[in-house]
């Protein structure tokens, strides 16, 4: 029986926390100064996330695995875990959300492992504003990395980018010109209300429509009719065939067709990004629980996902938003 909510969706696609820590403190993120990670007892361990994978995809219908963090790279055991999600679920696309640093020396292993695809955080090509953003001087390990995942056939390797206002929110067409080039995917994402600081503001997000009247300007855009549950409305570039991607988050909620379910570094269930509440499972699988309950619990989790988030309804969601009880770090992208 698969991961159903009372409104009727079905949950198809898992997004795996590895881990809450990062080596970059993004100011949209986290604070400067880091934040208190979770202690290493209550972090799944490698053995505890293919189990709960490999529930997901024999007994729940999940048909897409997703490995984010914090920063998935930091967790040492990650090709191996790749590879035996891999070995017990043949035909489940595996795919990897990272801010791309240590990815140059590591992408050909994930590749041999199984990993079918990889997103990489790019918020701007100035090394100055990289820094301003990122807090760390690492725009060259990102590109490298970019460059290695192409190379060894992570393909296509989709960049993430978010414009943040009077910080590089006039680079919209500079990063498609630069993807074009490199033959990337690239996706604007609107800034959303989960940073550790809690200092979003709504008229401060560079919104999916100022993006599109920027990227106008300089290039011919055409709509992709449909999304189906792919949270980003496509648009065809100067005639193709590359597309380019916005993700609307904040104007433009996808909550009706919403497929997802998450799993957090410290194995909780979130049947929603913005939920408020959890369920934890960790404590199943360190009680002895067999699968079968285990599974149950997460249908359970899932059939009291709300219609959207910050009221209203799946066909009409609100664009305001509850507080979220833990930040994106701590959730996974």
């Amino acid at each position: 029986m698969q991961l159903i909510d009372s409104f009727g969706r079905v949950a198809t696609d898992l997004r795996v926390s590895l881990t809450d820590r990062c080596n970059l403190r993004c100011s949209y993120c986290m604070p400067a100064e880091g934040m208190q990670w979770l202690p290493s007892p209550e972090v799944l361990t490698d053995d505890e996330v293919v189990r709960l994978v490999t529930i997901a995809t024999g007994e729940l219908g999940v048909t897409a695995v997703r490995f984010t963090g914090g920063e998935p790279l930091l967790r040492r055991g990650l090709e191996d875990i790749v590879a035996r999600v891999r070995a017990a679920a043949p035909d489940v696309e595996i795919a990897l959300t990272t801010n791309g640093i240590g990815l140059a020396r590591r992408a050909q292993a994930l590749a041999d492992a199984g990993l079918s695809r990889i997103n990489v955080s790019l918020d701007t090509l100035r090394r100055d504003r990289f820094i301003a953003l990122a807090r760390r001087d690492r725009l060259d390990d990102v590109l490298a990395g970019l460059h290695a995942a192409h190379a060894a056939g992570l393909r296509p390797v989709k960049v993430n980018a978010v414009l943040i206002r009077s910080v590089n929110e006039d680079e919209a067409a500079e990063l498609l010109e630069f993807c074009l080039q490199h033959d990337f995917e690239l996706r604007f994402i609107e800034q959303m209300p989960l940073d550790a600081d809690q200092a979003w503001r709504r008229e401060n997000v560079v919104t999916a429509e100022e993006i599109l009247r920027q990227l106008g300007e300089r290039f011919t855009l055409t709509p992709v009719a449909g999304r189906g549950s792919s949270p980003a409305e496509h648009w065809i570039v100067d005639g193709g065939p590359a597309t380019v991607g916005v993700i609307a988050s904040v104007t433009r909620p996808f909550c009706r067709a919403c497929d997802r379910t998450r799993l957090t570094a410290d194995g909780q269930v979130r049947n929603c990004l913005f939920a408020t509440g959890e369920t934890d499972l960790r404590g199943l699988l360190r009680g002895d629980t067999e699968d079968g309950a285990i599974a149950q619990r997460w249908r359970e989790a899932m059939w009291g996902k709300a219609a959207a988030h910050g009221g209203g309804s799946a066909e009409s969601p609100s664009t305001g938003f509850a507080a979220s009880n833990r930040s994106m770090s701590l959730i996974g992208g």
